[in-house]
């Protein structure tokens, strides 16, 4: 079994690569559920869902980690990103890994324009 630190270090490399298939199939528990600032989403086919909303949302995004804390099974990912024609400088993910799959997920984040 994977261990917390595993699965948060390989869910940020594969995010970084854009290899949400592997991602999702890999990672994440069957039952897991993931809240986000544009709905809940439950099990695979969710993240999924949630993943073509973000590249919707946030198209050609180039990823910026700036902040990962890990406290026993949570932990937290201060981001920020640049898409096309938009930025994030909010963003905030969290975590909480079972077993070695993440179980929950939240996704926060503020879109505004590229300057």
């Amino acid at each position: 079994m994977r261990t917390i630190r595993a699965v948060f270090r390989d869910h940020l490399q594969q995010a970084l690569q854009e290899l949400p298939c592997s991602d999702i199939c890999s990672l994440f528990s069957e039952d897991c559920v993931l809240v986000t600032c544009f709905g809940t989403f439950h099990g695979h086919e969710g993240v999924r869902q949630a993943a073509i909303l973000l590249e919707e949302y946030l198209p050609n995004a180039r990823y910026n980690y700036e902040e990962c804390i890990r406290e026993g099974e949570l932990c937290f990912l201060g981001w920020s990103a640049e898409a096309d024609d938009v930025r994030v400088d909010d963003g905030a993910d969290s975590f909480l890994i079972q077993d070695g799959t993440i179980r929950v997920m939240t996704i926060s984040y503020t879109k505004v324009p590229a300057s």
